[in-house]
């Protein structure tokens, strides 16, 4: 099987900065027709006129929040390439949780962002793929899901603990998703990562420089990993090379949850 996704149409979320970023540069630079997804339309914007030219990318800038702009995306997709072979839900959302404060809505709206907008984009990009696979022989590949998790899914850290849920609900998502869409020959796997030096990471840092130290201490390879590691990874999932792997959620950070004490640093 070959690590190749050339040729093939990706959509790839949150992919204005950090690690979506890197995702969507990978996938370009090795074939991929690209629609990179953001709601920051200036920072997208840029990102996309910096792209070496001769890159096959198209950017659509909306919130995916609401079903009319997964329609719209969609659309915009078909209407550039033809067809879609390959999302990568990368678009998340961190904030500190006070899992005693009532009023604190901070969960539902980590929920709707890491979860149910990652969830309705699949359904919708899922029911494309079966349509697209009608007339191709039965056991051909049809398509690959990838999305986004953390380590943070499975730590217990009471500050984090609605990110630490709506990641776990995604993990059990990605799996549910495998089973119903096995039968279709589309693949759904995830990647938790923990030390990436994803744009939330790197903002932490700026406010707390001394949690570099940290993290390299709780990590037995001892350093936090640029975003490009990750997306080596999230190419081999969305490759035939994976052509047998679904349901997966494969961690991704530098052995930290092997030896990771609770309430160290989460990102």
């Amino acid at each position: 099987m070959s690590f190749s996704i050339a040729g093939k149409t990706a959509i790839v979320t949150g992919a204005a900065n950090g690690i979506g970023l890197a995702i969507a540069r990978e996938f370009a630079s090795q074939g991929a027709n690209v629609v990179m997804v953001d709601m920051d339309d200036k920072q997208l914007s840029k990102e996309v006129s910096d792209m070496p030219e001769g890159l096959s990318v198209q950017h659509f800038a909306g919130d995916l929040r609401e079903r009319l702009t997964i329609a719209n995306l969609l659309s915009a997709t078909i209407d550039s390439f033809d067809r879609v072979d390959i999302l990568v839900n990368a678009s998340r959302q961190i904030m500190r949780t006070d899992p005693l404060d009532m009023n604190d809505d901070s969960i539902l709206t980590m929920l709707n962002q890491n979860l149910m907008t990652a969830l309705r984009l699949s359904q919708a990009v899922a029911k494309k793929m079966i349509k697209q696979a009608e007339d191709l022989e039965k056991g051909t590949p049809a398509g690959a899901i990838v999305n986004l998790s953390s380590i943070a899914a499975c730590r217990t850290n009471p500050d984090l603990m609605g990110f630490s849920m709506s990641t776990a609900a995604l993990d059990q998502m990605t799996r549910g998703l495998a089973t119903a869409l096995a039968p279709h020959q589309i693949r759904v796997n995830a990647v938790a990562f923990g030390s990436v030096m994803s744009a939330s990471l790197k903002n932490t840092l700026k406010e707390h420089p001394e949690f570099r130290e940290d993290i390299a201490a709780y990590t037995p390879l001892g350093r936090i990993a640029p975003p490009t590691e990750l997306a080596d990874t999230v190419r081999y999932l969305a490759s035939d090379a994976s052509g047998f792997m679904t349901g997966q959620v494969i961690t991704v950070d530098g052995g930290r949850t092997l030896i990771d004490p609770v309430r160290s640093p989460a990102h």
